[in-house]
């Protein structure tokens, strides 16, 4: 694990082809289904925003909500958001977002997916070390969600 403060980084090897996992990640429908997020109907399309109802056990009253930066398919995928923005009472529009990347690269085993979250160094210092904390476990759920999704889709 890396000990940077400013980035979180996880990989995770999937016993499946890069198509397959390709489709889990950058289709939007798809991705809502692993990750915890209502987003039937919706596209990732880069420079636009996409959101949804966060349908995790405990956050159903959030709503989750990114900006797309990149899609190169089936290689990179990345959005940028407020990380761990989950106080119903607070307006995160202004603060700094992290930059949340995931990477693809085809083995021989099947597909290598690297994640990188970059950018809490920005992040308001009252709220930094929460919301580092909170996202880097959460990162750890969602490396085995989309392994069992793809695993059964």
């Amino acid at each position: 694990m890396n000990t940077s403060t400013d980035r979180i980084e996880r990989h995770i090897h999937i016993k499946a082809p890069r198509t397959k996992v390709w489709q889990a990640l950058a289709d939007a429908e798809s991705f809502g289904e692993w990750f915890g997020v209502a987003l039937q109907g919706k596209r990732f399309v880069t420079g636009e925003p996409c959101a949804g109802n966060i349908t995790y056990p405990g956050y159903e009253h959030l709503t989750w909500s990114v900006v797309v930066e990149r899609v190169e398919p089936e290689r990179l995928l990345s959005f940028r958001w407020h990380p761990y923005a989950v106080d119903p009472k607070v307006d995160y529009s202004n603060e700094p977002t992290t930059l949340v990347t995931f990477e693809l690269e085809e083995t021989a085993e099947g597909t290598l997916l690297r994640l990188v979250e970059s950018g809490f160094d920005a992040i308001p210092a009252h709220r930094r070390a929460e919301a580092f904390r909170m996202n880097s476990g959460g990162w750890d759920e969602q490396m085995k969600n989309i392994d069992s999704y793809v695993a059964t889709h």
